[in-house]
């Protein structure tokens, strides 16, 4: 068993944080979070912060060794408004930079950043198989992880281990991109989206969370690494797959680009963009996939 650290977690109150904090507290980690709000966990103390106005509670770094940085208004919560576009941004790179200047004004024992950052830094590449070295999109959404990700390596200035997890999508019946797909295949008019032949970079929720776990505890890894499942699926095969699990029948044509970009705008790329990503490098840090096949993961979510 590795040492017991001491963690602050920002976006501690998200879907992953929940599931994170669980998981660390079970191996017995102290864990604390950054928030706008008060927890309702009695073993988290919640520090609080509000990252547009840059206020943040100065003891929230005391005797902390590992910050995991999951803090991100939601990319698919609301259509790209300029406005929405700047918070998307602002939400994970002026968050990680409040900490950081905390940093330089006290004393603390911080060590390690690990952070989310998004599969999106590739943005739609085709049938390409790509790597971390693979060269970033320049569209808003491949900006953003930039920007993301160099707030966070910021933190190499206190001489910190930095480590930047490019999530894909999470599978999980608990929030996420699996419901919305999920519920018109439910109703009988699931179809794939576009030419269906656009790659998903899926990862089952609990990869997810063991794959934070790797990192805090590999102390040699530093840099990005892509947080998608071994297995690469087509959207087409996605829905598939989705169907098969819920014994549904697909029989509903694709739904077109033009209708879902006309319904979304710029948002749409997220799901007509086609994202094949390699885990090779985190399988060769030694990290195993308990579920690096589609059937199986959807089998296990949906018990």
């Amino acid at each position: 068993m590795n040492q017991p650290k001491n963690i602050l977690i920002t976006g501690g109150s998200g879907l992953l944080g929940r599931q994170l904090t669980k998981a660390l507290l079970a191996l017995g980690h102290t864990v604390s979070h950054l928030s706008r709000s008060q927890g309702k966990n009695p073993m988290v103390k919640t520090f609080l912060w509000d990252v547009e106005k840059g206020t943040i509670d100065e003891h929230c770094i005391g005797g902390v060794d590992t910050i995991i940085h999951l803090a991100g208004a939601g990319i698919a919560d609301k259509r790209w408004t300029d406005q929405r576009k700047k918070e998307i941004v602002e939400s994970r790179t002026k968050s990680i930079g409040l900490i950081y200047g905390l940093m330089k004004n006290k004393a603390h024992k911080v060590n390690t950043v690990i952070s989310a950052s998004g599969i999106s830094y590739y943005s739609n590449r085709g049938d390409e198989l790509l790597t971390e070295n693979s060269p970033p999109a320049h569209d808003f959404i491949g900006n953003c992880c930039i920007e993301w990700e160099k707030a966070v390596d910021a933190g190499q200035q206190f001489g910190l281990r930095t480590l930047k997890f490019r999530t894909g999508i999470v599978l999980t019946t608990e929030g996420g991109a699996l419901p919305q797909l999920a519920l018109p295949i439910k109703l009988g008019i699931g179809s794939p989206l576009g030419n269906g032949k656009q790659w998903v970079p899926w990862i089952h929720h609990q990869d997810v969370v063991d794959m934070y776990l790797f990192g805090l505890n590999n102390e040699q890894l530093t840099g990005a690494f892509n947080m998608a499942a071994p297995i690469p699926v087509t959207n087409q095969e996605l829905t598939q797959a989705v169907a098969k699990q819920l014994h549904r029948p697909l029989w509903a044509p694709n739904v077109p680009a033009f209708l879902i970009k006309l319904l979304f705008g710029e948002l749409a790329s997220l799901v007509l963009g086609s994202t094949k990503a390699s885990a090779q490098k985190i399988e060769d840090a030694g990290f195993k996939f308990k579920y690096p096949d589609i059937g199986p993961a959807l089998k296990e979510i949906y018990g």
